[in-house]
């Protein structure tokens, strides 16, 4: 089946881990975010880190160790957290990247367009606080 809409698994368990964390009132290990999200250990581990090298994540190692938020919950949006992962979000004039065009009007009437901006608009809107 089709979709014309996903989202990377890397992206949900980013998504996902956060709002976890800013739930708990400890440090949330990754054994625990594995867990919630149904992914395995390694990739949750993989992408804590590379949010924590961006500096939305504190890392403590140890038994009673884990991960924290660096900022308040209120400070982090879900378009940070989902560019850290994939990388910046872009709005381009043609969904095939064709510099040129045989039509005189695009066959898809930007429809690729008005998407990506309203799913980046959304992922900006929405912050971790909301769903704490």
């Amino acid at each position: 089946m089709s979709k014309v809409v996903s989202i990377s698994e890397a992206a949900s368990i980013a998504l996902h881990g956060m709002i976890l964390i800013a739930r708990s009132a400890s440090p949330l290990s990754v054994v625990t975010i594995a867990e919630n999200t149904g992914a395995s250990r390694h990739h949750v581990a993989k992408i804590m880190q590379r949010l924590a090298k961006s500096n939305y994540l504190n890392s403590q190692r140890g038994p009673s160790g884990g991960f924290t938020l660096k900022k308040r919950a209120s400070e982090i949006n879900f378009l940070e957290i989902y560019e850290t992962i994939e990388g910046s979000i872009e709005i381009t004039p043609c969904p095939l990247n064709k510099p040129v065009c045989p039509f005189d009007k695009c066959i898809m009437d930007n429809v690729t367009n008005k998407m990506t901006e309203e799913f980046k608009q959304h992922l900006q809107r929405q912050t971790l606080d909301q769903y704490i």
